[in-house]
């Protein structure tokens, strides 16, 4: 039995320790290349944070990195404008929480196209909660509307 004494103390360190669970699903450059495949061109805008997108010398969009926080940890995510200032696209870059990386869905992404600045972006309203990822969920969705209110109108 003293093996018990030894390894108990081991045990209760690990089960209270939270490994990390970063996960970098693209880059900033993979996910722009995503959001815009038919353009050429990015020129940035605001250092390392926004960039406009150009095909054939015409405006394709804008290309604006954040990060919120999810539960404890941050959360980088990319939303690509239409250069009329609509949601085109958001991608979950880097995904660092060791649950509730429901919030990379396709399904629950999708529900941000075409989303303006004056829509209302609300969780259980426009936007569906994901149970067992609320915190990430109603982050993301709040930092997509402030990038709404931020950039939408100011960068045709």
């Amino acid at each position: 039995m003293t093996w018990v004494r030894y390894t108990l103390p081991a045990a209760a360190l690990v089960s209270v320790a939270s490994p990390a669970y970063a996960v970098q699903y693209l880059s900033i450059a993979e996910a722009q290349k995503q959001a815009f495949p038919s353009a050429t061109h990015f020129t940035e805008v605001q250092a390392g944070r926004v960039w406009k997108a150009e095909a054939g010398g015409k405006v394709a969009g804008f290309f604006i990195f954040d990060r919120v926080i999810g539960k404890h940890l941050f959360i980088d995510y990319a939303v690509a404008l239409t250069p009329t200032g609509a949601v085109h696209k958001v991608e979950i870059l880097e995904y660092r929480e060791s649950y509730g990386g429901e919030v990379r869905s396709p399904g629950w992404l999708a529900q941000f196209v075409g989303k303006s600045s004056g829509s209302a972006l609300k969780i259980n309203g426009d936007i569906r909660n994901i149970s067992g990822a609320t915190l990430s969920s109603t982050h993301v969705t709040e930092g997509v509307k402030r990038i709404l209110a931020a950039y939408a109108n100011r960068l045709r």
